[in-house]
């Protein structure tokens, strides 16, 4: 029971401080963020170990032995921190690894610029946070764009790294935030990564089962508390929906919103280029606007306060 309570109480730490101060410029400025010192040891076994050389089995023997070697450093770098900060800093330290108020802040500067400066801006402003072509977009495009994000990095930047905290303290929450990295930098299907980012990309899938159903319940549950929003139309998209999304997990919270707000999203989208049919999500109105925007803002922002309640419940029940 105590280190269930330290767990939690390092995961309530963390989302609060998060909450109210992110992640200082100052300190990026002068020392980076944890991602960045992660995408650096990505990186560096990408060009020692990913030989065009080495036959597919290989590479992909090469991509394990990066996932055993960042689970490693990242449970070892937890443990010490522990280990030698007192429990209050430990969740002041593990609140590097959440993005509620950045993801706020990025998906709010895609609203205000479509507000205020226009849709160059806007397209501008949302392609800091998707990965598809945004040139051509127009204002229902854009604003679906952007609660596509929000929804998503919702699950794999809010829930997700919270969860594995609580569960596992902060070596839990630094292993997780370490497979994420690697997924997002190294979990592609192209060529080069195909086979070496696959231990990646699978065990991220895996690590983000929890949060994607979890993140399903917050949103059901803030649209109890959010104007306009609708529970049951939460769970019926997702459940109908979700399946037919490429990712095991993206689909989830996706439809959750796209069903809680009466809303359609994600639907054919262009990458690099290449028109991806992807199935739609929710069966609502599909012309979006700035509007619908906030709205998602407001389930999100009420979703985050739910999930800091239950947390804190659970924290006080530990003892």
């Amino acid at each position: 029971m105590l280190f269930r309570s330290m767990f939690f109480g390092t995961a309530l730490i963390a989302v609060i401080f998060e909450a109210l101060a992110g992640y200082p410029d100052a300190v990026f400025r002068a020392i980076g963020h944890p991602v960045t010192w992660l995408g650096r040891l990505i990186a560096w076994c990408d060009r020692t170990w990913n030989s065009d050389r080495d036959s597919h089995e290989a590479r992909r023997a090469w991509g394990v032995a990066t996932v055993v070697l960042l689970l490693a450093v990242s449970l070892l770098v937890g443990k010490v921190l522990m280990a030698v900060l007192p429990a209050i800093l430990c969740g002041v330290l593990a609140s590097c690894l959440l993005a509620q108020r950045s993801l706020h802040q990025h998906v709010e500067a895609v609203a205000t610029a479509l507000e205020r400066d226009g849709l160059d801006a806007a397209r501008q402003a949302v392609s800091m946070i998707v990965g598809r072509d945004t040139a051509e977009l127009d204002e229902a495009a854009v604003s679906r764009a952007a609660i596509e994000s929000l929804a998503e990095n919702f699950s794999d930047g809010v829930v997700a790294p919270l969860f594995w905290t609580a569960v596992g303290s902060l070596p839990g929450g630094i292993a997780y935030k370490a497979i994420n990295t690697a997924d997002s930098m190294i979990g592609h299907k192209s060529p080069r990564h195909l086979a070496f980012g696959w231990a990646a990309a699978r065990l991220d899938d895996v690590l983000n089962l929890p949060a994607s159903r979890l993140s399903l319940l917050w949103f059901s549950a803030a649209a109890m508390v959010t104007p306009g929003a609708s529970p049951q139309g939460a769970w019926q998209a997702a459940w109908r929906d979700a399946g037919h999304h490429d990712s095991p997990n993206a689909g989830w919270p996706e439809a959750a919103m796209a069903g809680a707000l009466g809303l359609k999203l994600a639907g054919p989208r262009l990458y690099d280029g290449d028109l991806t049919d992807d199935h739609w999500m929710g069966d609502g109105r599909a012309e979006l606007t700035t509007a619908d925007i906030r709205r998602a803002l407001s389930l999100y922002r009420n979703a985050c306060g739910l999930q800091i309640a239950v947390l804190a419940i659970f924290y006080a029940l530990s003892f």
